[in-house]
């Protein structure tokens, strides 16, 4: 026998029939203390523990601010950000968006990622940027792109940032040449053991 709309009425208000449809049906009243989750003090569980892979945070920057280098030496892009995983089984996603630029002299560039004082990744993630054996001036402008999965194991604050230098020791390379901006992103990444 189908519901009538009173039945279903108070089936949303917590009343329920004790029995359906018909002349004579009856209704009864369920106490709220037995209607999970229909006001706090009503709620009886939490939702389900967080799952590997879930994303819980994420923290992003940007810089536009040039910086070129004519040396072998690392230094910093000025390409920073920092996050402090919850948890110590988190893992980092580090993406990358690296401007660059050769833009005179025979040169190139090499760019690496580090979180700390660590370099991430286990090999620089880009070499030799912009050759192009030509001594003449020129402006090669390079979008660096990279994505690296740490695994830090702390829940301190963590700084990530790219560094650079001339491969060639030789020439003029840049990042964020010209004001050309750069992006980071970091993503915490639950569950992972």
């Amino acid at each position: 026998m189908a519901l009538s709309k009173i039945d279903v009425a108070n089936m949303l208000t917590g009343t329920i029939p004790t029995s359906v449809g018909g002349t004579g049906s009856t209704a009864a009243t369920l106490p709220a203390s037995l209607i999970n989750n229909t006001s706090i003090g009503n709620v009886t569980a939490l939702p389900a523990a967080i799952a590997t892979g879930d994303v819980l945070q994420v923290v992003s920057a940007r810089t536009g601010t040039q910086a070129t280098s004519s040396s072998t030496s690392y230094s910093d892009t000025g390409l920073t950000a920092s996050i402090t995983p919850s948890a110590t089984s988190s893992k980092i996603l580090v993406l990358v968006q690296q401007s660059f630029a050769k833009y005179s002299g025979d040169t190139v560039g090499n760019i690496r990622i580090y979180r700390d004082s660590t370099e991430i990744g286990g090999t620089i993630p880009a070499r030799e940027l912009g050759d192009t054996g030509n001594s003449n001036y020129n402006a090669i402008g390079i979008g660096f792109s990279c994505s690296i999965l740490d695994t830090p194991s702390s829940t301190s604050s963590l700084t990530y940032k790219t560094q650079f230098n001339n491969g060639a020791g030789a020439g003029t390379c840049s990042v964020q040449y010209n004001n050309g901006n750069s992006y980071i992103t970091l993503m915490e990444i639950a569950g992972w053991l």
